[in-house]
């Protein structure tokens, strides 16, 4: 009976361990969704199509696209990028995302190609850590509300510039980080009149 009880008690106080670090990590990342420029719901909403975009992409016959392809979404504008092996898979994932409620825009920077090896892939996540690393580092940027995904030394920028000198800043950190060949920015300015806001 004494062990019984011991076992209980351990089952329980691992239960109440993982539901105090669920509630850390949920009150974490609603710090970060508040801190953001995009409003909750949006923020919401782009998690919720992320979410059904790779339930999508695990569903379908490509088997390389949950794999090979990396997804964020800002305010409903979906990046697509990574590496594939056939132009089929690269038009699969950017019409599977078009199918998903809420996506008003399918951005496809998906690479058709051979590159995505181990070192290659080693130095596109050690680029895009410098850069993170940097833009929380400089003054004038506020970091949490940009993305940065590197694919064979081209770096993606997406997010929510407060002005244009912000924008052009985040540009310039990036480029100027060691090995990234090209910056491509589909971030938005907060006061365009094309973003989603409720």
């Amino acid at each position: 009976m004494k062990i019984m009880r011991s076992g209980l008690w351990l089952v329980c106080a691992l239960a109440m361990s993982g539901c105090l670090a669920a509630a850390v990590g949920a009150g974490s990342e609603t710090a970060a969704v508040i801190a953001q420029e995009r409003s909750v719901g949006n923020a919401v909403d782009d998690a919720g199509i992320l979410l059904r975009i790779k339930h999508l992409y695990a569903k379908t016959d490509y088997k390389d696209l949950l794999a090979n392809v990396e997804i964020k979404s800002v305010e409903g504008r979906v990046l697509l990028t990574g590496n594939v092996d056939k132009p089929e898979s690269q038009i699969e994932a950017v019409r599977l995302a078009w199918t998903v409620d809420h996506v008003s825009e399918v951005i496809n920077e998906i690479q058709i190609n051979d590159q995505s090896g181990f070192w290659n892939y080693t130095r596109d996540v050690w680029i895009s850590t410098q850069i993170r690393a940097r833009l929380i580092a400089t003054k004038g940027i506020r970091s949490i509300n940009f993305s940065v995904i590197t694919v064979n030394q081209v770096v993606y920028v997406m997010g929510i510039a407060q002005d244009q000198l912000e924008l052009d800043k985040v540009t310039y950190v990036a480029s100027t980080t060691n090995y990234v060949q090209r910056v491509v920015s589909y971030a938005r300015l907060k006061d365009d009149p094309a973003r989603k806001v409720p």
